[in-house]
């Protein structure tokens, strides 16, 4: 694969952008597992697809191909968390309504633009599971921009989504605006979605937003290595499913999500195994 990717161009701008993915999507996704919001990102996951599906729509009825369905996803996606931020703020009581509304909304109208746009294709299906040569080089540059953007503004904001993610209350004390940070954390989750439907697929995108953090939380001792964690094994899952992607010929989506579920069960199983027999070592000292 190595002599590939000096060869091919698309394969670089994959690698590259699987790099970038691979950090982005466990670092948000380790304020997204403490605060609570996995749902979230699913629900925007799917109204994304129905931007993805809008924009093949589009392209079959139109012939327009300036405004791919990356785009369109990308901006469904934004508008959808939007829509859930107001949702929040309506139903104050109830917000987690919030999730179920926007999930119901993008699969309804991924379900409508799919049969206007006459089913399933392969364009679809690459959106959908991911895929090794779908990757142009402006979608790169697209995930760069949105990688430096994340990565400013949770660095820059650090200490306050911090706090809001463990204590509301002692940061509503503190003077933190809440609604504001809330509003751009959701629209930096729309954003991760959006750029990373290409390698992973829109379907599995939260997993690799979750699994790493889910798999971090057994190893790590404090928040700032869950983080550290969550990335070394989003960049490992990442790399893994790519070389098993261009090898087989198949969707990298589901070899990442594979991977990354293997390793989870092997340290629980670990961690268990490990736990009885200090629980049996005990006991035998105490007889002894």
């Amino acid at each position: 694969m190595l002599t590939s990717l000096l060869e091919y161009d698309f394969l670089r701008h994959t690698f590259i952008t699987g790099i970038l993915i691979g950090f982005i999507a466990p670092l948000l996704g380790s304020f997204i597992v403490v605060r609570r919001l996995s749902m979230m990102a699913d629900a925007l996951s799917h109204v994304t697809l129905a931007g993805i599906a809008f924009g093949l729509l589009l392209e079959k009825k139109t012939g327009i191909t300036a405004i791919t369905p990356f785009y369109t996803g990308l901006g469904f996606s934004v508008i959808g968390s939007l829509f859930m931020e107001k949702l929040r703020k309506l139903y104050t009581a109830f917000q987690e309504l919030a999730i179920p509304v926007v999930l119901s909304a993008g699969v309804g109208l991924s379900v409508l633009f799919i049969a206007m746009a006459d089913g399933f294709n392969a364009d679809l299906y690459g959106y959908l599971f991911g895929s090794v040569s779908a990757v142009s080089k402006q979608d790169m540059y697209i995930v760069l921009l949105i990688t430096i953007i994340v990565s400013f503004v949770i660095f820059s904001i650090y200490k306050e989504l911090f706090l809001l993610s463990f204590d509301e209350e002692q940061a509503a004390i503190n003077g933190i605006p809440s609604k504001a940070i809330h509003t751009f954390f959701i629209l930096l989750t729309a954003l991760v979605i959006a750029a990373s439907m290409r390698i992973v697929g829109i379907l599995l995108v939260s997993a690799l937003m979750t699994l790493p953090v889910a798999i971090s939380i057994r190893l790590a001792k404090g928040f700032k290595q869950t983080i550290i964690y969550s990335i070394i094994i989003g960049e490992l899952s990442v790399i893994i499913g790519l070389i098993l992607g261009y090898y087989l010929e198949m969707p990298p989506g589901g070899s990442i999500v594979l991977f990354l579920i293997i390793i989870l069960v092997s340290t629980i199983g670990i961690q268990h195994y490990q736990k009885r027999r200090l629980t049996i070592s005990k006991k035998s000292d105490v007889r002894g």
